[in-house]
Protein backbone atom coordinates (compact mmCIF):
# COMPACT_ATOMS: atom_id res chain seq x y z
CA UNK A 1 0.00 0.00 0.00
CA UNK A 2 1.39 3.16 -1.09
CA UNK A 3 2.19 5.95 1.81
CA UNK A 4 -0.48 8.44 0.41
CA UNK A 5 -3.55 6.23 1.08
CA UNK A 6 -6.22 7.77 3.49
CA UNK A 7 -6.15 4.31 5.75
CA UNK A 8 -2.27 4.78 5.71
CA UNK A 9 -2.55 8.20 7.09
CA UNK A 10 -4.97 7.87 9.52
CA UNK A 11 -2.98 5.31 11.15
CA UNK A 12 0.05 7.24 11.37
CA UNK A 13 -1.98 10.48 12.75
CA UNK A 14 -2.84 8.84 15.83
CA UNK A 15 -0.50 7.89 19.11
CA UNK A 16 -1.49 4.40 19.42
CA UNK A 17 0.36 3.89 22.83
CA UNK A 18 -1.43 7.05 24.11
CA UNK A 19 -4.35 5.00 22.70
CA UNK A 20 -4.11 2.05 24.43
CA UNK A 21 -2.95 3.76 27.99
CA UNK A 22 -6.16 5.83 28.00
CA UNK A 23 -8.37 3.19 26.99
CA UNK A 24 -6.76 1.24 29.85
CA UNK A 25 -7.83 4.21 31.99
CA UNK A 26 -11.37 3.85 30.48
CA UNK A 27 -11.80 0.15 30.52
CA UNK A 28 -10.97 0.21 34.31
CA UNK A 29 -13.57 3.19 34.76
CA UNK A 30 -16.32 1.18 33.73
CA UNK A 31 -15.27 -1.98 35.64
CA UNK A 32 -15.45 -0.12 38.71
CA UNK A 33 -18.98 1.72 37.38
CA UNK A 34 -20.05 -1.86 36.63
CA UNK A 35 -18.76 -3.03 40.38
CA UNK A 36 -20.38 -0.03 42.21
CA UNK A 37 -23.77 -1.24 40.24
CA UNK A 38 -23.41 -4.95 41.38
CA UNK A 39 -22.88 -3.82 45.20
CA UNK A 40 -25.99 -1.63 45.45
CA UNK A 41 -27.93 -4.31 43.42
CA UNK A 42 -28.55 -2.31 40.51
CA UNK A 43 -29.44 -3.98 37.31
CA UNK A 44 -26.61 -3.74 34.78
CA UNK A 45 -26.18 -1.09 31.91
CA UNK A 46 -27.66 -1.71 28.62
CA UNK A 47 -25.21 -2.10 25.32
CA UNK A 48 -26.68 1.16 24.53
CA UNK A 49 -26.85 2.92 27.72
CA UNK A 50 -23.00 1.39 28.45
CA UNK A 51 -21.68 2.87 25.08
CA UNK A 52 -23.04 6.28 26.09
CA UNK A 53 -21.55 5.74 29.36
CA UNK A 54 -18.16 4.88 28.05
CA UNK A 55 -18.03 7.85 25.53
CA UNK A 56 -18.75 10.14 28.39
CA UNK A 57 -15.52 8.31 30.01
CA UNK A 58 -13.74 9.01 27.06
CA UNK A 59 -13.87 12.86 26.91
CA UNK A 60 -13.15 12.91 30.91
CA UNK A 61 -10.00 10.92 30.28
CA UNK A 62 -9.00 13.34 27.51
CA UNK A 63 -9.57 16.45 29.46
CA UNK A 64 -7.56 14.94 32.08
CA UNK A 65 -4.68 14.57 29.44
CA UNK A 66 -5.17 17.58 28.04
CA UNK A 67 -4.54 19.15 31.56
CA UNK A 68 -1.58 17.25 32.53
CA UNK A 69 -0.08 17.77 29.26
CA UNK A 70 -0.56 21.70 29.67
CA UNK A 71 0.61 21.28 33.26
CA UNK A 72 4.01 19.40 32.16
CA UNK A 73 4.90 22.55 29.94
CA UNK A 74 3.59 20.09 26.49
CA UNK A 75 1.36 21.02 24.05
CA UNK A 76 -2.03 19.53 24.18
CA UNK A 77 -3.32 17.32 21.54
CA UNK A 78 -5.69 19.55 18.67
CA UNK A 79 -9.26 19.30 18.27
CA UNK A 80 -8.99 16.85 15.48
CA UNK A 81 -6.01 14.85 17.15
CA UNK A 82 -8.87 14.34 20.68
CA UNK A 83 -11.13 13.53 18.12
CA UNK A 84 -8.82 11.23 16.33
CA UNK A 85 -7.73 9.53 19.45
CA UNK A 86 -11.35 9.25 20.84
CA UNK A 87 -12.39 7.42 17.71
CA UNK A 88 -9.76 5.29 18.46
CA UNK A 89 -10.61 4.48 21.84
CA UNK A 90 -13.72 3.80 20.95
CA UNK A 91 -12.99 1.51 18.21
CA UNK A 92 -10.43 -0.09 21.07
CA UNK A 93 -13.53 -0.70 23.78
CA UNK A 94 -16.33 -1.66 21.31
CA UNK A 95 -15.22 -1.83 17.57
CA UNK A 96 -12.09 -3.52 16.29
CA UNK A 97 -9.01 -0.88 16.96
CA UNK A 98 -6.82 -0.73 13.71
CA UNK A 99 -8.74 -2.59 12.00
CA UNK A 100 -11.75 -0.06 11.73
CA UNK A 101 -10.14 1.18 8.46
CA UNK A 102 -9.89 -1.60 6.75
CA UNK A 103 -13.40 -2.63 7.70
CA UNK A 104 -14.70 1.01 6.33
CA UNK A 105 -13.30 0.54 3.23
CA UNK A 106 -15.46 -1.18 0.55
CA UNK A 107 -13.36 -2.42 -1.52
CA UNK A 108 -11.75 -4.67 1.26
CA UNK A 109 -12.66 -8.39 0.48
CA UNK A 110 -10.62 -10.28 3.15
CA UNK A 111 -8.01 -9.67 5.79
CA UNK A 112 -5.48 -11.92 6.72
CA UNK A 113 -3.33 -11.67 10.20
CA UNK A 114 -0.24 -13.85 10.69
CA UNK A 115 0.40 -12.28 14.26
CA UNK A 116 0.65 -8.43 14.70
CA UNK A 117 2.81 -6.89 12.29
CA UNK A 118 1.88 -9.57 9.39
CA UNK A 119 -1.52 -8.33 7.73
CA UNK A 120 -2.48 -8.99 4.23
CA UNK A 121 -5.35 -7.14 2.79
CA UNK A 122 -7.31 -8.84 -0.50
CA UNK A 123 -9.05 -6.09 -2.70
CA UNK A 124 -12.39 -6.48 -4.94
CA UNK A 125 -10.51 -5.78 -8.24
CA UNK A 126 -7.55 -8.79 -7.27
CA UNK A 127 -5.16 -7.48 -5.21
CA UNK A 128 -3.40 -8.37 -2.58
CA UNK A 129 -1.37 -6.14 0.05
CA UNK A 130 0.58 -6.09 2.87
CA UNK A 131 -0.81 -3.43 5.56
CA UNK A 132 0.42 -1.87 8.56
CA UNK A 133 0.42 -3.26 11.93
CA UNK A 134 -2.99 -3.60 13.75
CA UNK A 135 -1.87 -4.71 17.11
CA UNK A 136 1.32 -3.16 18.75
CA UNK A 137 2.27 -6.50 19.95
CA UNK A 138 0.92 -10.21 19.71
CA UNK A 139 -0.54 -10.00 23.42
CA UNK A 140 -2.91 -6.56 22.02
CA UNK A 141 -3.93 -8.69 19.28
CA UNK A 142 -5.37 -11.29 21.40
CA UNK A 143 -6.71 -8.79 23.76
CA UNK A 144 -8.75 -7.51 20.73
CA UNK A 145 -9.92 -10.43 19.65
CA UNK A 146 -11.06 -10.76 23.44
CA UNK A 147 -13.07 -7.53 23.73
CA UNK A 148 -14.46 -8.85 20.62
CA UNK A 149 -15.31 -11.92 21.88
CA UNK A 150 -17.17 -10.07 25.41
CA UNK A 151 -19.30 -7.72 23.03
CA UNK A 152 -20.03 -9.51 19.99
CA UNK A 153 -22.78 -12.30 19.74
CA UNK A 154 -25.45 -13.25 21.81
CA UNK A 155 -23.17 -14.64 24.36
CA UNK A 156 -19.58 -13.88 25.51
CA UNK A 157 -17.25 -16.44 23.99
CA UNK A 158 -13.47 -17.46 25.37
CA UNK A 159 -10.65 -17.05 23.51
CA UNK A 160 -7.84 -18.29 25.74
CA UNK A 161 -5.08 -20.96 26.12
CA UNK A 162 -8.05 -23.18 26.91
CA UNK A 163 -10.40 -22.51 24.31
CA UNK A 164 -7.63 -21.19 21.20
CA UNK A 165 -10.67 -21.05 18.71
CA UNK A 166 -13.13 -18.64 17.75
CA UNK A 167 -15.93 -17.83 15.71
CA UNK A 168 -17.65 -14.20 15.27
CA UNK A 169 -19.73 -12.32 13.28
CA UNK A 170 -18.48 -8.80 13.80
CA UNK A 171 -21.37 -5.71 13.69
CA UNK A 172 -20.66 -4.85 10.18
CA UNK A 173 -21.47 -8.40 8.96
CA UNK A 174 -18.10 -9.53 8.49
CA UNK A 175 -16.87 -13.07 9.52
CA UNK A 176 -13.83 -13.81 12.30
CA UNK A 177 -12.08 -16.49 12.89
CA UNK A 178 -9.31 -16.27 15.12
CA UNK A 179 -6.91 -19.30 16.43
CA UNK A 180 -3.77 -19.39 19.07
CA UNK A 181 -1.82 -21.80 20.95
CA UNK A 182 -1.94 -24.45 17.76
CA UNK A 183 0.56 -21.86 15.85
CA UNK A 184 3.62 -19.88 16.80
CA UNK A 185 1.44 -16.55 16.68
CA UNK A 186 -2.18 -15.90 16.54
CA UNK A 187 -3.62 -15.77 13.50
CA UNK A 188 -7.45 -14.16 12.61
CA UNK A 189 -9.14 -13.86 9.16
CA UNK A 190 -11.63 -11.48 8.49
CA UNK A 191 -14.08 -12.09 5.52
CA UNK A 192 -16.03 -9.52 4.50
CA UNK A 193 -19.90 -9.36 3.85
CA UNK A 194 -19.34 -7.03 1.27
CA UNK A 195 -22.93 -8.03 -0.31
CA UNK A 196 -24.68 -8.18 3.03
CA UNK A 197 -27.99 -7.49 1.31
CA UNK A 198 -27.58 -8.98 -2.26
CA UNK A 199 -30.51 -9.86 -4.41
CA UNK A 200 -30.89 -12.81 -7.15
CA UNK A 201 -31.06 -9.51 -9.42
CA UNK A 202 -27.25 -8.04 -8.13
CA UNK A 203 -25.91 -11.62 -9.17
CA UNK A 204 -26.76 -11.22 -12.44
CA UNK A 205 -25.35 -7.85 -12.38
CA UNK A 206 -21.92 -9.24 -11.27
CA UNK A 207 -22.47 -11.90 -13.99
CA UNK A 208 -22.46 -15.02 -11.12
CA UNK A 209 -25.98 -16.29 -12.77
CA UNK A 210 -27.66 -15.62 -16.33
CA UNK A 211 -31.31 -14.03 -15.78
CA UNK A 212 -32.67 -17.30 -16.76
CA UNK A 213 -31.48 -18.74 -14.01
CA UNK A 214 -32.09 -16.39 -11.55
CA UNK A 215 -35.97 -16.73 -12.39
CA UNK A 216 -35.53 -20.55 -11.78
CA UNK A 217 -33.63 -19.71 -8.15
CA UNK A 218 -36.47 -17.13 -7.54
CA UNK A 219 -39.29 -19.41 -8.55
CA UNK A 220 -37.92 -23.06 -6.73
CA UNK A 221 -38.02 -20.64 -3.38
CA UNK A 222 -41.80 -19.69 -4.14
CA UNK A 223 -42.39 -23.08 -4.64
CA UNK A 224 -40.66 -24.26 -1.55
CA UNK A 225 -38.01 -26.44 -2.83
CA UNK A 226 -35.49 -27.64 -0.15
CA UNK A 227 -31.97 -25.80 -1.86
CA UNK A 228 -28.22 -26.91 -0.91
CA UNK A 229 -25.71 -24.56 -1.87
CA UNK A 230 -22.71 -25.72 -2.29
CA UNK A 231 -19.04 -24.42 -3.28
CA UNK A 232 -15.74 -24.12 -1.33
CA UNK A 233 -14.29 -21.64 0.99
CA UNK A 234 -15.37 -17.96 -0.02
CA UNK A 235 -16.77 -19.03 -3.35
CA UNK A 236 -20.12 -16.71 -2.66
CA UNK A 237 -22.41 -19.77 -0.54
CA UNK A 238 -23.81 -17.20 2.18
CA UNK A 239 -23.83 -14.12 0.08
CA UNK A 240 -26.61 -16.39 -2.40
CA UNK A 241 -28.32 -17.76 0.59
CA UNK A 242 -29.29 -14.27 1.47
CA UNK A 243 -30.17 -13.49 -1.96
CA UNK A 244 -32.42 -16.46 -2.33
CA UNK A 245 -33.48 -15.67 1.60
CA UNK A 246 -34.71 -12.12 -0.01
CA UNK A 247 -37.34 -13.82 -2.37
CA UNK A 248 -39.24 -15.63 0.84
CA UNK A 249 -42.31 -13.79 1.42
CA UNK A 250 -42.48 -11.61 4.45
CA UNK A 251 -45.18 -12.92 6.07
CA UNK A 252 -43.31 -16.25 6.57
CA UNK A 253 -41.85 -17.14 9.54
CA UNK A 254 -38.15 -17.88 9.54
CA UNK A 255 -35.45 -19.93 12.34
CA UNK A 256 -31.79 -19.40 11.52
CA UNK A 257 -29.59 -21.62 12.82
CA UNK A 258 -25.97 -20.60 12.64
CA UNK A 259 -22.72 -21.15 14.33
CA UNK A 260 -21.99 -17.77 14.66
CA UNK A 261 -24.63 -15.14 13.50
CA UNK A 262 -23.81 -14.04 10.04
CA UNK A 263 -26.74 -14.02 8.17
CA UNK A 264 -28.37 -11.10 9.67
CA UNK A 265 -32.02 -11.86 8.47
CA UNK A 266 -33.19 -11.14 11.37
CA UNK A 267 -32.12 -7.39 11.63
CA UNK A 268 -34.21 -7.14 7.68
CA UNK A 269 -37.24 -6.05 9.61
CA UNK A 270 -39.14 -5.22 7.08
CA UNK A 271 -37.92 -8.28 4.27
CA UNK A 272 -38.00 -10.43 7.19
CA UNK A 273 -40.30 -9.22 10.15
CA UNK A 274 -41.33 -12.30 11.72
CA UNK A 275 -37.01 -13.85 12.08
CA UNK A 276 -35.67 -15.54 15.18
CA UNK A 277 -31.34 -16.11 14.73
CA UNK A 278 -30.46 -19.41 16.51
CA UNK A 279 -26.55 -19.32 17.32
CA UNK A 280 -24.50 -22.19 18.96
CA UNK A 281 -23.84 -21.85 22.24
CA UNK A 282 -20.58 -23.07 23.54
CA UNK A 283 -20.36 -24.95 26.92
CA UNK A 284 -18.77 -23.11 29.77
CA UNK A 285 -14.90 -23.76 31.56
CA UNK A 286 -17.01 -26.89 33.46
CA UNK A 287 -17.73 -28.10 30.20
CA UNK A 288 -21.92 -27.31 30.93
CA UNK A 289 -24.54 -25.23 28.98
CA UNK A 290 -23.44 -25.68 25.63
CA UNK A 291 -26.24 -25.74 22.83
CA UNK A 292 -25.42 -27.42 19.68
CA UNK A 293 -26.80 -27.13 16.17
CA UNK A 294 -28.26 -30.37 16.14
CA UNK A 295 -29.77 -29.46 19.31
CA UNK A 296 -30.64 -25.97 17.66
CA UNK A 297 -32.06 -27.21 14.53
CA UNK A 298 -34.73 -29.48 16.68
CA UNK A 299 -36.30 -26.75 18.93
CA UNK A 300 -36.26 -24.68 15.71
CA UNK A 301 -39.19 -27.15 14.58
CA UNK A 302 -40.93 -26.97 17.87
CA UNK A 303 -41.06 -22.70 17.08
CA UNK A 304 -43.40 -22.84 14.14
CA UNK A 305 -41.39 -22.14 11.67
CA UNK A 306 -42.51 -21.49 7.88
CA UNK A 307 -38.73 -22.42 6.83
CA UNK A 308 -35.91 -23.58 8.31
CA UNK A 309 -32.39 -21.30 7.09
CA UNK A 310 -28.93 -23.78 8.44
CA UNK A 311 -26.32 -20.99 8.14
CA UNK A 312 -23.73 -23.75 6.94
CA UNK A 313 -23.54 -27.60 7.54
CA UNK A 314 -20.93 -29.32 8.89
CA UNK A 315 -21.53 -31.59 11.05
CA UNK A 316 -24.48 -33.89 13.16
CA UNK A 317 -26.66 -31.74 12.84
CA UNK A 318 -27.41 -32.61 9.14
CA UNK A 319 -29.44 -35.83 10.12
CA UNK A 320 -31.85 -33.54 12.19
CA UNK A 321 -32.67 -31.05 9.23
CA UNK A 322 -32.68 -33.80 6.36
CA UNK A 323 -35.86 -35.02 8.94
CA UNK A 324 -37.10 -31.49 9.22
CA UNK A 325 -36.58 -31.06 5.22
CA UNK A 326 -38.62 -34.54 4.74
CA UNK A 327 -41.22 -34.24 6.98
CA UNK A 328 -43.23 -30.86 6.06
CA UNK A 329 -40.37 -27.90 6.57
CA UNK A 330 -40.63 -27.56 2.92
CA UNK A 331 -38.50 -24.40 1.20
CA UNK A 332 -35.12 -24.54 3.71
CA UNK A 333 -32.45 -23.46 2.53
CA UNK A 334 -28.50 -24.41 3.55
CA UNK A 335 -24.76 -23.99 2.77
CA UNK A 336 -22.04 -26.98 3.05
CA UNK A 337 -18.77 -27.38 1.75
CA UNK A 338 -18.25 -29.26 -1.18
CA UNK A 339 -16.04 -29.06 -4.91
CA UNK A 340 -18.81 -30.46 -6.90
CA UNK A 341 -22.57 -30.58 -7.09
CA UNK A 342 -22.44 -34.15 -7.57
CA UNK A 343 -20.00 -34.80 -4.45
CA UNK A 344 -22.40 -33.22 -2.27
CA UNK A 345 -24.79 -36.16 -1.34
CA UNK A 346 -21.37 -38.13 -0.23
CA UNK A 347 -20.47 -35.42 1.86
CA UNK A 348 -23.87 -35.41 3.26
CA UNK A 349 -23.48 -38.84 3.82
CA UNK A 350 -20.24 -38.71 5.40
CA UNK A 351 -21.33 -36.42 7.81
CA UNK A 352 -24.50 -38.10 8.90
CA UNK A 353 -22.53 -41.38 8.79
CA UNK A 354 -20.30 -39.33 11.98
CA UNK A 355 -23.49 -38.17 13.40
CA UNK A 356 -25.08 -40.02 17.01
CA UNK A 357 -27.37 -41.74 14.47
CA UNK A 358 -24.60 -43.11 12.59
CA UNK A 359 -26.52 -44.05 9.62
CA UNK A 360 -25.15 -46.08 6.38
CA UNK A 361 -24.59 -44.58 3.60
CA UNK A 362 -27.64 -46.46 2.00
CA UNK A 363 -29.93 -44.62 4.56
CA UNK A 364 -28.34 -41.46 4.02
CA UNK A 365 -28.50 -41.30 0.53
CA UNK A 366 -32.66 -42.61 1.22
CA UNK A 367 -33.03 -39.38 3.39
CA UNK A 368 -31.64 -36.91 1.23
CA UNK A 369 -34.03 -38.27 -1.86
CA UNK A 370 -36.71 -37.52 0.38
CA UNK A 371 -35.18 -33.88 1.86
CA UNK A 372 -33.09 -32.25 -1.11
CA UNK A 373 -34.94 -31.22 -4.00
CA UNK A 374 -32.17 -28.95 -5.60
CA UNK A 375 -28.51 -28.16 -5.38
CA UNK A 376 -26.94 -25.49 -6.38
CA UNK A 377 -22.94 -25.27 -7.09
CA UNK A 378 -20.88 -22.23 -7.10
CA UNK A 379 -17.47 -21.55 -8.01
CA UNK A 380 -14.55 -19.44 -7.45
CA UNK A 381 -12.23 -19.35 -10.75
CA UNK A 382 -8.37 -17.80 -10.58
CA UNK A 383 -9.54 -15.56 -13.50
CA UNK A 384 -10.82 -11.60 -12.99
CA UNK A 385 -14.01 -10.51 -14.85
CA UNK A 386 -13.93 -7.29 -16.45
CA UNK A 387 -15.52 -5.69 -13.66
CA UNK A 388 -12.67 -6.28 -11.52
CA UNK A 389 -12.61 -8.70 -8.60
CA UNK A 390 -12.51 -12.71 -8.22
CA UNK A 391 -14.55 -14.69 -10.84
CA UNK A 392 -17.93 -16.36 -8.57
CA UNK A 393 -20.47 -17.92 -10.43
CA UNK A 394 -22.64 -20.75 -10.03
CA UNK A 395 -22.07 -23.34 -12.50
CA UNK A 396 -24.49 -26.11 -11.91
CA UNK A 397 -27.70 -27.11 -10.48
CA UNK A 398 -28.38 -30.32 -9.83
CA UNK A 399 -32.15 -31.73 -9.09
CA UNK A 400 -32.75 -34.81 -7.32
CA UNK A 401 -35.06 -36.93 -8.83
CA UNK A 402 -34.93 -40.46 -6.94
CA UNK A 403 -33.47 -43.25 -5.39
CA UNK A 404 -31.46 -46.67 -6.66
CA UNK A 405 -29.53 -47.39 -4.05
CA UNK A 406 -27.95 -44.20 -3.78
CA UNK A 407 -29.12 -41.04 -4.95
CA UNK A 408 -30.19 -40.00 -8.20
CA UNK A 409 -29.58 -36.55 -10.14
CA UNK A 410 -29.69 -34.89 -13.32
CA UNK A 411 -27.79 -31.64 -14.15
CA UNK A 412 -30.50 -29.16 -15.00
CA UNK A 413 -28.10 -26.46 -15.30
CA UNK A 414 -24.31 -26.84 -16.53
CA UNK A 415 -21.70 -23.95 -17.07
CA UNK A 416 -20.99 -23.09 -20.58
CA UNK A 417 -17.83 -21.67 -22.37
CA UNK A 418 -17.87 -18.30 -20.14
CA UNK A 419 -18.36 -20.58 -16.89
CA UNK A 420 -21.72 -19.75 -15.77
CA UNK A 421 -24.51 -22.23 -15.70
CA UNK A 422 -27.34 -22.85 -18.54
CA UNK A 423 -30.20 -24.89 -18.92
CA UNK A 424 -28.99 -28.17 -20.13
CA UNK A 425 -31.40 -30.92 -18.81
CA UNK A 426 -34.96 -31.24 -18.66
CA UNK A 427 -36.67 -30.54 -15.04
CA UNK A 428 -38.76 -33.12 -13.55
CA UNK A 429 -40.82 -30.72 -11.68
CA UNK A 430 -40.75 -27.84 -14.10
CA UNK A 431 -44.94 -27.77 -13.41
CA UNK A 432 -44.44 -26.78 -10.10
CA UNK A 433 -41.71 -24.17 -10.60
CA UNK A 434 -44.26 -22.67 -13.96
CA UNK A 435 -46.73 -22.15 -10.97
CA UNK A 436 -44.44 -20.55 -9.36
CA UNK A 437 -43.79 -17.78 -12.36
CA UNK A 438 -40.70 -19.47 -14.26
CA UNK A 439 -41.04 -20.17 -17.67
CA UNK A 440 -38.85 -22.95 -18.47
CA UNK A 441 -36.56 -23.42 -21.78
CA UNK A 442 -38.13 -26.20 -23.92
CA UNK A 443 -35.47 -28.41 -23.24
CA UNK A 444 -36.20 -27.96 -19.56
CA UNK A 445 -39.38 -29.72 -19.55
CA UNK A 446 -39.64 -33.22 -18.57
CA UNK A 447 -39.44 -35.56 -21.51
CA UNK A 448 -40.07 -33.15 -24.00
Amino acid sequence: MSLDTPVRRAADAVDHDLVRRLRGVVAERMSAQRRRDDTAGRPPMSAADERQFARSLVVQVLEDHARAEMESGRVPLSPEGEEAVAAAIGAALFGVGRLQPLLEDPEVENIDVNGCDRVFVSYADGREELHDAVAESDEDLVELVQVLASNVGLTSRPFDAANPQLDLRLPDGSRLSAVMGVCQRPALSIRRARLSSATLGDLVASGSMTEDLAQFLRAAVRARKNIMIAGSTNSGKTTLLRALAAEIPPHERLITVERALELGLDQQVREHPNTVAFEERLPNSEGVGGVGMADLVRRSLRMNPSRVIVGEVLGDEIVTMLNAMSQGNDGSLSTIHANSSAEVFNRIATYALQAAEHLPVEASHMLIAGAVNFVVFLDKRNTYHAGGGLRRAVTSVREVTGIDGRVLSSEVFLAGADGVARAHAPLQCADDLEAAGYVAPVLARWGS
